[in-house]
């Protein structure tokens, strides 16, 4: 080959790989620095629960976000392996089944109609569903009062199924989220937000609704939170449940929940925390 042929042969090859290289660079940006089949661990959480899983600019607080990446750790993924993605209520199934994440920590209470579809890890704490409502209200002292009243929920949720099933005189509210609940409970437009105790108490103590809002402090449920994983995987099952039995026995659990939640005022029910978990299947 003449210097000439073999100058232009190279030059359309590095044309050619110009457009390869911008794809895979594309991946890596919407991936978090990761392209696929990369070492690292997609993990769903809530972006709005202060005290559970809240995110911050680059920062995410909260049980949830601190049970996860003791997990991750673990497991043996590093903090800057971890990628954290908002999970919704009503998505979770829909991004575990469809792989966008690997594990879901985000108040994920574990029922007999999810596991048709996704199984579950642990669980990791159990809560129960209670009332948020402003300061001054003197009459919602209970879900048995709350006929004729508006009541926020976020659609795909526990208690918003729970308020149908068991409360059809209420009107109900569903949201996308609970900060948008919470939001119009503040300025008058529902009368209640209703979700678990853990949920409820970390937005009653957020700095906005300081001296606003008030848990009833009255549970009518039992919600065991459970990391959601891929449908069948046995394995992974029961390596995150030997992680979460190194976190309580480590001490971990108690400080994580101390920080987070416990820094609201909320108590946990230790009559059945920390939880004993389920058979992996």
């Amino acid at each position: 080959m003449t210097p000439a042929k073999k100058f232009w042969a190279i030059a359309a090859a590095a044309l050619v790989a110009l457009p390869l290289s911008a794809c895979v660079n594309e991946q890596a940006a919407e991936t978090g620095g990761q392209t696929e089949g990369g070492d690292g661990v997609t993990i769903g959480i809530k972006f709005d629960q202060p005290g559970l899983g809240l995110r911050e600019g680059e920062n995410y607080t909260g049980f949830d976000v601190e049970v996860a990446r003791y997990v991750a750790g673990e497991l043996g993924y590093s903090e800057d392996q971890i990628t954290f993605v908002e999970s919704p209520s009503a998505q979770r199934e829909t991004l575990l089944s469809s792989g966008q994440v690997d594990m879901i920590f985000a108040t994920y209470s574990i029922t007999d109609t999810r596991k048709e579809q996704v199984s579950f890890a642990g669980p990791y704490i159990i809560a129960g569903q209670d009332l948020l409502v402003r300061a001054d209200d003197t009459e919602i002292t209970g879900p048995e009062t709350l006929s004729g009243k508006t009541l926020c929920s976020v659609t795909g949720s526990t208690p918003a199924e729970k308020v149908k099933e068991e409360y059809p005189d209420v009107e109900l509210q569903e949201y996308a989220n609970y900060s948008q609940c919470v939001q119009a409970l503040s300025s008058g437009g529902v009368d209640a937000v209703t979700t678990d105790n853990t949920i409820l108490a970390g937005f009653a103590a957020q700095e906005q609704y300081a001296g606003q809002l008030k848990v009833v402090g009255k549970t009518f449920s039992e919600e065991r939170y459970g990391v959601g994983i891929p449908k069948g995987d046995v394995q992974l099952c029961e390596d995150i449940n030997a992680a979460l039995t190194s976190m309580v026995d480590s001490g971990e659990w108690q400080a994580a929940l101390d920080e987070t939640l416990g820094a609201s005022g909320f108590q946990v029910d230790t009559s059945v925390n920390p939880p004993e978990f389920d058979t992996c299947s």
